[in-house]
């Protein structure tokens, strides 16, 4: 015994009946696009903690350097700066090795110095 459908389906998919393959497969991408594209822009713009503590341990800070890094920059507000391009901003200032300048930092030295480099710069 077939079952029924009794959903609308048939209904919806009437603007798609005369789409040859090739242009749904267009159709298909453009809407997959238009899905993914504010998703890479947030991506561009916004980072999260993980991330940035990923970040700082390729630069050579230890996990527990990077944790306190990161709780740093977010307590300044400097997220969106990269913990780690904050690191290399202070430490250019300084004019002093990144290393030394990050965990400094992450004992909470030269947090003050950092929100002055960045002063005005509201990206």
């Amino acid at each position: 015994m077939a079952m029924k459908r009794t959903d609308d389906y048939m209904e919806r998919r009437k603007h798609l009946e005369g789409l040859s393959d090739e242009e749904l497969k267009k159709r298909f991408f453009s809407l997959a696009e238009q899905i993914v594209d504010p998703m890479i822009e947030l991506s561009k713009k916004s980072t999260t903690p993980s991330v940035e503590r990923s970040v700082l341990l390729r630069m050579g800070f230890s996990s527990l350097e990077a944790m306190d890094l990161v709780n740093h920059v977010l307590d300044l507000g400097l997220m969106g700066k990269g913990a780690g391009n904050v690191v290399l901003k202070v430490s250019e200032r300084l004019k002093r090795d990144y290393l030394s300048v990050g965990r400094e930092m992450a004992e909470g030295k030269h947090l003050d110095l950092a929100k002055e480099v960045f002063k005005g710069d509201r990206r």
